[in-house]
């Protein structure tokens, strides 16, 4: 029996892991749609819910650090 899949740490610290490479992923996501979109409404529809998302992810972020002690 893996004892690490029942710690409750190693899980958060996967959940935090997984939280950096989303926020990466959708901020290489908005760049990519402001670099071919000219039209700055076009643009903002299209990236406005991934800020949201990436605004989740920063609060997710931020309580595991203070958890951590990361910051």
């Amino acid at each position: 029996m893996n004892s690490s899949k029942n710690n409750p740490i190693h899980s958060e610290f996967n959940d935090y892991k997984s939280l950096v490479a989303a926020e990466l992923e959708l901020i290489q996501r908005v760049f990519e749609i402001r670099q071919n979109f000219l039209n700055f409404s076009d643009s903002q529809r299209l990236v406005e819910p991934i800020l949201k998302r990436i605004s989740k992810i920063k609060s997710e972020k931020l309580f595991l650090e203070k958890k951590f002690n990361l910051i």
